[in-house]
């Protein structure tokens, strides 16, 4: 890949390319397999951002892990999964978190 595409974004790659595709973002909750602890956060790659955190890349859950994905919601920017993150964390509620993946077992 040249220099210059490694400093654009994904969706500006996708647009001088003249590929027409939806972007996709997360809204993610992980939990921590030794703690029980849960964190929340917002992506747009999943595999890539629990990779990160279980390789302690992250300020917030490094030497907390390691790290398992529980629970995800899809959006189409980024924006609404940034306020679909912040609106969980405002509830500041472990019972409304297992609340959220409950419903989809």
């Amino acid at each position: 890949m040249s220099r210059i595409l490694e400093i654009l974004t994904k969706s500006e790659i996708l647009r001088i390319s003249g590929v027409e595709r939806e972007m996709e973002f997360f809204t993610y909750i992980l939990k921590s397999q030794s703690s029980g602890q849960y964190y929340v956060g917002h992506t747009e790659n999943l595999d890539k951002r629990l990779t990160k955190h279980n390789n302690g890349e992250v300020k917030s859950t490094k030497g907390k892990g390691p790290w398992e994905l529980i629970y995800y919601e899809v959006f189409s920017s980024r924006r609404d999964a940034y306020l679909r993150e912040q609106f969980i964390k405002r509830k500041k509620s472990r019972k409304f978190i297992e609340s959220l993946f409950d419903k989809r077992e």
